[in-house]
């Protein structure tokens, strides 16, 4: 039983590797975002492991530093419809508007759009057997989630971003 598991597995791995490698290159929509998302002159902030550690919570600093992810609906701001901004959990940078979430199905937070495309940095991202595009802080280089192009129109992409990497300022009315 555990030899016909193990072969079904790597079977599914073989077909997963094959999608995913027939399409080497993000798709047009995602190349231009990330054109657009190249920033000139600018240099990460870079803050020290130890510093990190003892100001972020282990899933923050699992996230952001180690690449990792939280799990499916397990972030605090899947569900949040609060109006404000969310910011970067390590340096502060403003990365979306409450504005542009929109609730994708994925069990991660989605936006549609940045604040501002100068803000996020995307790198191509060849892990885990599949080929996408990484979400980074520009300022900090903090790992957000990933990009993909079936986000609603006008931009048709979705940000799906992990909760562990951001703070919420709820907008507040005088």
């Amino acid at each position: 039983m555990k030899f016909v598991y193990g072969l079904q597995s790597l079977i599914w791995m073989n077909i997963l590797h094959l999608i995913t490698a027939a399409k080497r290159e993000p798709s047009p929509v995602l190349q231009k975002l990330q054109e657009s998302c190249k920033t000139s002159g600018t240099c990460e902030v870079h803050i020290p492991k130890e510093e990190l550690k003892s100001r972020l919570t282990p899933m923050q600093y699992h996230v952001t530093q180690e690449k990792g992810t939280e799990g499916k609906n397990a972030g605090q701001f899947v569900h949040n419809k609060a109006e404000g901004l969310y910011t970067c959990v390590v340096c502060g940078n403003q990365l979306f508007s409450s504005e542009t979430k929109f609730n994708s199905g994925s069990g991660w937070p989605s936006f549609y759009n940045a604040i501002d495309n100068d803000r996020i940095k995307l790198v191509k991202d060849t892990s885990h057997g599949m080929q996408r595009l990484e979400a980074k802080c520009v300022d900090c280089g903090a790992h957000l989630g990933h990009v993909f192009d079936d986000g609603p129109k006008p931009s048709q992409v979705r940000y799906c971003v992990n909760s562990a990497s951001m703070c919420f300022k709820k907008h507040t009315t005088v």
